[in-house]
């Protein structure tokens, strides 16, 4: 059976995705993450960094799963990938860095207002600058880049800069989106995954 899991960005809602889902097809098995700490959502003193994070979604991981990820999200996404190739059968990264120079690419911080919309957040989220880079060369898995002319976050060169890198990866730009498209535009964005993931 097709499993999806959906992990959300720094914004840490479980509900994220939920609008995209919803428009997959009923019998994928669908798992909506919600990051402990992060956003609104109940703190864990179990999860400390990133890496806590990643053993989070890998745990659920019991078979090739396909993984659809947003900002943050895709960090983590792109570190399974990297990590355990033969748990990922496809990947979408949505608005995400992947551990690129986000600030190299025009991207703006995002740290103060996201103090802001989150005062109760962990402290380690907005705490470093930057994710750290990765080797996106040797991700092997078919991916899906969507992104939106309309995110100051992560831009479309950040999008174009890991379609170049990424081997097997196909860039989908939505016209309008900013860095919450997959709720704004949620009908076009779960097109684009129902056909890389079919």
């Amino acid at each position: 059976m097709r499993k999806i899991l959906f992990l959300p960005g720094a914004g840490g809602s479980p509900d994220f995705w939920k609008p995209v889902g919803s428009r997959l097809p009923a019998d994928w098995l669908k798992h909506y993450f919600g990051w402990p700490g992060l956003g609104h959502q109940p703190h864990d003193p179990a999860i400390g960094n990133l890496d806590d994070l990643v053993q989070l979604a890998v745990r659920e991981i019991d078979g090739p799963v396909d993984l659809v990820a947003q900002s943050m999200g895709g960090v983590i996404a792109a570190r399974i990938a990297l990590e355990w190739p033969s748990l990922v059968r496809r990947l979408v990264l949505c608005v995400t860095s992947g551990g690129v120079d986000m600030a190299g690419l025009g991207a703006a911080d995002w740290r103060q207002d996201y103090r802001t919309s989150f005062p109760k957040a962990a402290e380690w989220i907005t705490a470093t600058r930057a994710s750290p880079p990765q080797p996106v060369e040797k991700i092997e898995a078919p991916t899906l880049l969507i992104w939106g002319d309309a995110d100051p976050i992560s831009p479309v060169a950040v999008g174009r800069h890991l379609e170049a890198r990424i081997p097997n990866a196909r860039l989908e730009i939505v016209p309008g989106g900013d860095h919450g498209l997959a709720g704004t535009h949620a009908d076009l964005v779960a097109s684009l995954i129902a056909h890389h993931l079919d």
